[in-house]
């Protein structure tokens, strides 16, 4: 196949399930392509002939790359095949995976559609502490503080919400608490024996940035302490000693991305489950 340098690339994205593996496969690959958008096409739950008929005619019209996870032999090799008549790569990822499974166990894999979404223990854990997690968004109900695994805190803007919902999704209850100068923190924070307490910070200039738009979006004004750098440096010197007062870890969330924070603080919560 000739070399080819493309500005965009289509990805088709072929699953008998939901499709999030393929896609969090795609999207970590395509991230290593600064100069490269992948344009994604999806296609859950492709369960029949028919169904995958018309994931062919779309392949067809956008050629690219074609990602799959299909459980189904017949429809796995038909999708095979029509790929190669495109001349166009289609990989399926979780074969390599499956082959080293299957070589270091010794036996073979009982196929599953959509193995691991199953209603299990863990499923339940999960939406347990996404319940948990929803009615203890900023500093809600905090005399229950003490059912958490995790509690965030810090000032506004420093993503303390999506951390909060991506750390329930990996089955850690967690509460956040705003630091609002002149509003004194729930006096069941400096209470808490079993969640691990973590302060977030982002640099001064980061903060204001997005405080600047949430305001725009708003069509508030913008010559507040709110977006003042003198007053958000204070806030977060404030959240800071606060944190170092109580010896509780800290995370800059200046360049970090939710899932990078989150890492973190699943890090820490291992570390703190040991003591």
């Amino acid at each position: 196949m000739p070399d080819r340098v493309h500005s965009y690339v289509h990805v088709h994205l072929v699953s008998d399930a939901t499709g999030e593996t393929l896609i969090a496969v795609a999207r970590a690959v395509a991230a290593q392509y600064a100069n490269v958008r992948a344009i994604e096409h999806v296609y859950p739950l492709v369960r029949s002939q028919k169904q995958l008929d018309r994931v062919l005619t779309e392949i067809e019209a956008a050629p690219g790359i074609v990602l799959y996870t299909l459980v189904g032999a017949e429809l796995s090799e038909r999708l095979e095949n029509r790929c190669k008549e495109f001349s166009i790569p289609c990989v399926s990822v979780l074969a390599p995976v499956l082959g080293v499974f299957q070589s270091y166990l010794g036996t073979e894999s009982t196929p599953r559609i959509g193995g691991q979404h199953v209603l299990d223990t863990d499923y339940f854990r999960r939406i347990d502490a996404l319940n948990y997690t929803l009615l203890h968004d900023d500093g809600q109900m905090p005399e229950d503080l003490d059912a958490a695994d995790v509690v965030l805190i810090g000032i506004s803007r420093t993503s303390k919400t999506p951390t909060s919902i991506y750390l329930a999704n990996r089955g850690i209850k967690t509460a956040n608490i705003p630091v609002v100068p002149g509003i004194p923190l729930p006096p069941q924070l400096e209470e808490v024996k079993i969640p691990l307490v973590v302060g977030l910070v982002a640099s001064p200039e980061r903060v204001v940035q997005i405080r600047q738009n949430r305001l725009l979006s708003l069509n508030a004004q913008d010559n507040t302490a709110y977006v003042d750098k003198a007053a958000v440096a204070e806030e977060i010197a404030f959240t800071r000693k606060l944190c170092a007062r109580h010896v509780w870890p800290l995370i800059d969330v200046t360049r970090r991305s939710i899932e990078e924070t989150a890492a973190a603080i699943l890090g820490h919560y291992k570390d703190h489950r040991n003591v």
